[in-house]
């Protein structure tokens, strides 16, 4: 599927892995609505996707509010016409053990942003992909299929992700929307820097060496080739895959595995 004239909201298509994917699609001719809270990178973005040979709309948007992501909808149809995808990939993290964490409200932020953000979305999305048959794609994480150390909160989100989509997927089989669930471990993206600390405030830099981690855009690759052939989830390393096979018979072991892996960026 070459994705031309395919209209694709993606959420957190400001930087990282959105803006990869958003790159991506235009130079398969997508007609990209692209949603962020900072105006100045997404109108950035646009810009470059339409260099890319498709077309591009900015709406700056802050997932966590339900009005934002009605309207996100609503000017994506009155741009295009119809929706034929929606990417729900925006997303913030966190790295502190819970025990270190000085403000609590995190857990309700990170769950806004990452879980309800998702649902405000699909739930205003959903009537225009149920005309189109479209496709329904959620960027989750390795932390959505086991807990993994520093990451309480955002685990947590991830998981209430998994359920919503993987239980949404079950309500819409009669139906010709799929859904697609994306597990990445470590990409390289601002996340990291962008990540919550024990003060609710972001820390600024990175606690990994990114060199040692996928790039945005293989990420963005292989979350286009599960969009294009409607997967019903994709979990990206075979070291992950590996992983959550290990978990099944070794729990403990995958967990060893988990805090080694924060450690070293090799998930």
């Amino acid at each position: 599927m070459d994705f031309r004239e395919n209209v694709v909201i993606i959420t957190g298509a400001s930087s990282g892995i959105g803006k990869a994917l958003a790159l991506l699609l235009a130079g398969r001719g997508a007609f990209l609505s692209l949603a962020a809270r900072n105006e100045e990178r997404l109108d950035e973005v646009a810009q470059l996707c339409r260099q890319q040979g498709g077309k591009a709309i900015a709406v700056p948007t802050d997932v966590s509010d339900e009005a934002a992501c009605k309207t996100l909808v609503e000017k994506t149809v009155a741009a295009y016409g119809r929706i034929d995808t929606l990417v729900n990939n925006a997303g913030i993290s966190m790295w502190v053990p819970f025990t270190q964490i000085e403000d609590l409200s995190m857990f309700e932020r990170i769950m806004r942003v990452n879980y309800l953000g998702s649902v405000y979305c699909t739930y205003y999305a959903l009537p225009y992909l149920q005309k189109t048959g479209g496709r329904l794609v959620a960027v989750s994480s390795l932390t959505g299929k086991t807990g993994v150390p520093t990451r309480t909160a955002y685990a947590a989100s991830k998981h209430a992700m998994a359920g919503f989509f993987d239980s949404l997927r079950v309500e819409l089989m009669d139906s010709k929307v799929s859904v697609t669930v994306i597990y990445p471990g470590f990409v390289a993206t601002e996340v990291r820097e962008r990540a919550l600390g024990a003060d609710g405030r972001p820390l600024g830099k990175s606690h990994l060496d990114e060199s040692n981690v996928m790039s945005a855009e293989q990420c963005a690759q292989q979350i286009a080739d599960a969009i294009a052939k409607r997967k019903r989830e994709l979990v990206m390393t075979a070291r992950a895959r590996i992983g959550l096979w290990l978990k099944l018979i070794a729990p403990g072991m995958v967990d060893k595995i988990a805090l080694k892996s924060i450690r070293k960026g090799k998930t």
